[in-house]
């Protein structure tokens, strides 16, 4: 398996996403669909945006726009990524999308993940995963990791539902797991958020998609051009991606990544919540640090 990474001072082992904004066009359609599907709470809405969660801390923010949009083969969101904590509570999950009749797009057993993939009322991306237990990961001889695109055991994630109690919502303890983005180049994508932002690179699946994580995980970040190379960025009142957050654990970590996006000439953002930053696909990043 892959224990360095080729950059000096990668992300740290405990970096984390924190919050995915998403555009939508209708705030109220998406929050039923986000309560009812997914099984997410609102913990607090301002005007036309809606912060969401299982109950503890914010992973999804739902902002509506006015006139939107639908990307069409645009960079932008291929889909982010629910991490639900056991796999009884992946099957209370399937079992809701059942009792509600939701449109499911695939179920796949990742090698090292099995996982569940809808769209949104906007057809935002969502997939719903639980991570299998670190030692069943398996790696190529180059020490990439391995992951597939196999069929979901589904009788053998329904029959866990005999474990625990009926569905009621998303379980707690789920966090945005990870994010799957549309680019234009995949070399380009690479650098940045390897050499930039200081992820390690995983695997390369062709030369179509790559993925990259922090501390070893499967992936925190996957990348693909499967919008096309030279992809463009959507309109601005597009639904889809407005950016997504990566929580580094220090300021002083956080300042080695703006140094290196100083160095290479790259524009971030001062806000109140962090500093902005835009993969060369436009793809916004939103880095903080607690501190």
């Amino acid at each position: 398996m892959k224990t360095a990474s080729p950059i000096p001072n990668p992300l740290p082992q405990n970096t984390r996403l924190g919050l995915v904004h998403l555009k939508v066009s209708n705030l109220s359609t998406s929050l039923n669909f986000y309560q009812r599907s997914l099984g997410l709470q609102v913990h607090r809405q301002a005007g036309k945006a809606a912060y969401l969660g299982s109950g503890q801390k914010d992973f999804l923010v739902l902002t509506e726009i006015r006139d939107a949009t639908l990307p069409h083969r645009n960079s932008g969101l291929y889909h982010f990524a629910v991490l639900v904590p056991t796999r009884l509570a992946l099957g209370q999950f399937l079992q809701n999308l059942v009792n509600t009749q939701t449109q499911v797009q695939g179920m796949v057993d990742h090698i090292v993940s099995e996982a569940i993939y809808l769209p949104d009322p906007d057809g935002n991306g969502i997939e719903v995963y639980r991570d299998k237990p670190k030692e069943q990961w398996q790696y190529e001889p180059n020490g990439d990791i391995r992951m597939a695109n196999l069929p979901l055991d589904v009788d053998g994630v329904m029959a866990e539902l005999d474990k625990g109690d009926p569905w009621e919502k998303m379980a707690g303890g789920t966090v945005l797991g990870h994010m799957h983005l549309h680019i234009s180049q995949i070399a380009n994508g690479i650098n940045f958020y390897k050499d930039i932002i200081g992820l390690d690179l995983m695997m390369e699946w062709g030369r179509t998609a790559a993925f990259m994580s922090s501390g070893g995980y499967h992936h925190h970040l996957g990348i693909n051009t499967w919008n096309g190379v030279g992809a463009t960025p959507p309109p601005l009142n597009s639904v889809g991606l407005d950016h997504f957050t990566v929580e580094l654990p220090n300021f002083s970590d956080l300042e080695i990544v703006l140094s290196r996006a100083e160095k290479a000439n790259l524009v971030t953002k001062k806000r109140d919540d962090g500093y902005l930053i835009k993969d060369p696909s436009q793809n916004g990043v939103l880095l903080k640090s607690p501190e």
